[in-house]
């Protein structure tokens, strides 16, 4: 199995899973997200640490594409217990890689899953799904 199959698995996997796709019980700040080329609609919810500091968990609710639903998904793994500086670098880094901007192996690696998106860039109307999860968290957190 080639890197690209193992990227597709990853997609397909988590495009299906409900793991992170449902309400949280309680939650400190949600957002909406609206990509209007697809369709695509989600609403996230992040429930911070009691110091406000740090993510304890995320999920989302909605509808849309493949890619736009394994992004989030993908996305809400990578986040998960991380401090709010680290989800803004990775979402830094996760938005580079898709602009093209953010090449570098070892920058990528911080990305683990997301990186299977990489290829994403090469289908330019598939940009914004991959991308609109990334946008609705960097969103959220800057007007934190």
């Amino acid at each position: 199995m080639d890197l690209n199959d193992i990227y597709q698995q990853i997609i397909l996997e988590h495009s299906k899973s409900k793991k992170n796709k449902h309400d949280l019980e309680s939650y400190d700040m949600s957002e909406p997200g609206h990509n209007p080329s697809c369709g695509d609609e989600i609403t996230l919810q992040v429930k911070l640490s009691d110091d406000k500091k740090n993510i304890q968990d995320l999920a989302f609710t909605g509808v849309g594409c493949a890619i736009s639903q394994a992004s989030t998904s993908i996305m809400c793994d990578l986040l998960r217990g991380k401090t709010i500086e680290e989800a803004k670098e990775l979402c830094e880094i996760f938005l580079g890689m898709i602009r093209r901007e953010i090449t570098d192996d070892e920058t990528l690696e911080k990305l683990e899953d997301a990186e299977a998106l990489r290829n994403i860039s090469n289908m330019p109307a598939r940009v914004k799904c991959a991308v609109l999860a990334w946008h609705t968290l960097n969103d959220m957190i800057t007007k934190k």
